[in-house]
């Protein structure tokens, strides 16, 4: 089991918002964007289980932006497992589950699309960087994607954005990117994109 907290949402047919913190983050970082984005959703909001210099992450890199590949498919599916876990524990739709991740977060939640077939529903990632590079996607067509990025951000550049974009466009998910000049940073702009976006993607779900 890994460290979370979970909390039940006024509205069954919401989606539930899986949430995915950045480095040196908790499993509490994000509730106020889930907030935002659905106040009526479940929400499932997991701490990374591999430390960095005392610094929860969801797995180990090797460098800045050199991720451990073979770590990095042993979380990945360690969390998919997990939120299959939660949705028997705690009763949820399991196809129904949207990820809400920063930085670290949005890189692991970009590997449960690349590598797990039906994780999630959709995908909030902001600040992500490609995940892994020469592998074939799984079918992503009925996947509905918002990214949000920095044409500043020193961490993920404009460039790899746009790869992740186009990777996943290719796998037949539908894809919107929203640019700030706020560097690496997850700005009040970007969550309001974010609400806006969820809104008109998902609103319907919980009608």
């Amino acid at each position: 089991m890994m460290k979370h907290l979970f909390t039940q949402g006024s509205d069954s047919d919401a989606p539930v918002l899986l949430l995915l913190h950045g480095t040196g983050g908790t499993e509490h970082d994000l509730l106020p964007l889930a907030e935002q984005i659905s106040p009526d959703s479940s929400i499932l909001s997991v701490r990374g289980n591999v430390l960095e210099n005392g610094m929860p992450r969801f797995f180990r890199r090797l460098a800045e932006g050199v991720f451990d590949e073979e770590d990095l498919l042993f979380r990945t599916k360690e969390l998919n497992d997990f939120v299959d876990e939660a949705a028997r524990e705690y009763e949820f739709d399991r196809s129904r589950v949207v990820a809400v991740g920063y930085s670290n977060g949005a890189n692991i939640a970009g590997s449960l699309l690349f590598h797990h077939p039906g994780s999630l529903k959709g995908a909030m990632l902001h600040h992500p960087m490609v995940p892994r590079r020469g592998v074939r996607l799984p079918d992503l067509t009925r996947t509905s994607i918002f990214i949000t990025a920095g044409h500043n951000d020193p961490i993920c550049s404009p460039q790899e954005t746009v790869e992740l974009q186009t990777l996943l466009h290719n796998a037949g998910a539908a894809v919107t990117v929203h640019w700030e000049y706020a560097g690496h940073r997850l700005t009040q702009l970007e969550a309001n994109a974010a609400a806006e976006w969820f809104k008109v993607h998902f609103g319907s779900m919980s009608r």
